[in-house]
């Protein structure tokens, strides 16, 4: 019996903020993923490792975690006033399935470098000294994103001193500004309340602000839910039937918000919507074994990211929790203190994030004009991934 040979596609494996991630250039991968569909889908899969009924994602390059099974593809972009096409898939890992229903805000901070790397950002917009203001289109989202890449003697620098709880190593600073995450046409509030009453058949009734900003997101306070909001990963993720009312929360939370008509569908639509929990200030100890003091926070937030406790935050959660928070009322803004707000630091498992919001009322609607934060990114390996030749 005869075996096709693997084939190899160039690659780059990087870590952007506190997720990982394999990097392809749209132009390197097989003719027939070029184009969205099952062959893309497919080739990822492999890539990555997907579907493991282990769990481990041991034939490939996934990390077994929502944090680091991930891909993207990038392109020149089409779009006027835009460098490069970012596309985002979020590989499931026991199941045949990728989601492209939302992006990866930690992954956005190794766009740009990957991109000027790449040749895809015209030379005269990368300075031989400074920063590169790579301006991204974010096509799953249809997005704008602006990150602020560190140059030096032509290089794209990496190396620095900026630490970001969740990653253990020191790196450059990367300024990530996203623009006007929620479109004037759209609804921010897709209810039209700052908090609804959210009923889940089999669980309760709770409190909940749901926000379209960066990625639709359901908050919670932490307490009604029975949580305090200093919870780390294993408090959670060791816990099956608490994962399974989170994930019968997600799904009620995502047909009120209009994602989806049926629960049935939230299967196929695992990374979007986000559940999260929010608390006022309290004193824990990280996952690291830091202290974070409640004078040091505003609020506290935890959240779940592909049916998980995330060990740190997403970054498209961030934007939405810089968002919320900056709109009184919402259970966001109430944990922090209530009124006027344009920056907070809260505190997740992995340590403390800051993020900074942009926001307007114009005839009683929201609106958020960017919302900023600060990551970092760097190149783990590159060459090339190996997958069989007949898995597509």
């Amino acid at each position: 019996m005869s075996y096709v040979p693997q084939i190899k596609i160039p690659a780059t494996y990087m870590r952007g903020g506190t997720s990982k991630g394999v990097f392809f250039n749209l132009t390197d991968l097989p003719k027939e993923a070029q184009v969205a569909g099952e062959a893309r889908d497919n080739i990822l899969l492999r890539v990555i490792g997907s579907p493991d009924p282990y769990g481990k994602q041991t034939d490939g390059m996934g990390g077994a975690t929502s944090s680091t099974s991930k891909t993207v593809i990038l392109a020149k972009s089409n779009q006027a006033d835009h460098d490069v096409d970012y596309l985002f898939g979020q590989v499931a890992i026991d199941k045949p399935f990728v989601d492209w229903s939302g992006n990866c805000g930690n992954l956005t901070a190794a766009v740009g470098s990957f991109a000027i790397t790449c040749g895809l950002v015209d030379k005269k917009r990368v300075p031989d000294n400074g920063i590169a203001v790579v301006r991204i289109w974010q096509k799953n989202i249809n997005k704008t994103i602006i990150a602020h890449i560190p140059i030096t003697n032509g290089q794209v620098q990496e190396t620095g001193n900026f630490e970001l709880d969740g990653v253990t190593f020191p790196a450059a600073e990367v300024k990530v500004d996203f623009v006007s995450p929620v479109d004037p046409s759209e609804a921010m509030f897709p209810t039209g309340n700052v908090v609804d009453d959210l009923s889940v058949p089999g669980i309760g009734t709770f409190k909940a602000s749901m926000i379209n900003a960066g990625i639709p997101t359901v908050f919670l306070n932490a307490k009604d839910i029975g949580y305090t909001g200093t919870e780390l990963q294993e408090a959670i993720n060791s816990n099956a039937d608490a994962l399974e009312r989170f994930e019968t929360i997600r799904a009620y939370g995502a047909i009120k918000m209009g994602l989806i008509n049926d629960i049935s569908e939230a299967a196929a639509r695992q990374h979007t919507p986000k559940v999260a929990f929010v608390s006022e200030p309290e004193s824990y100890v990280s996952s690291s074994g830091k202290n974070i003091d409640a004078q040091s926070i505003d609020l506290n937030v935890r959240a779940l990211s592909m049916g998980k406790l995330h060990h740190a935050m997403m970054g498209t959660a961030a934007v939405a929790i810089g968002t919320a928070s900056a709109i009184p009322g919402t259970l966001v803004n109430l944990a922090a203190g209530g009124g006027e707000k344009n920056i907070v630091t809260f505190g997740h498992p992995s340590g403390t994030l800051k993020v900074g919001a942009e926001v307007s009322n114009i005839n009683g609607q929201w609106s958020v004009n960017k919302v900023t934060m600060s990551r970092s990114a760097r190149v783990l390996m590159e060459g090339t991934v190996s997958i069989p030749g007949d898995c597509f």
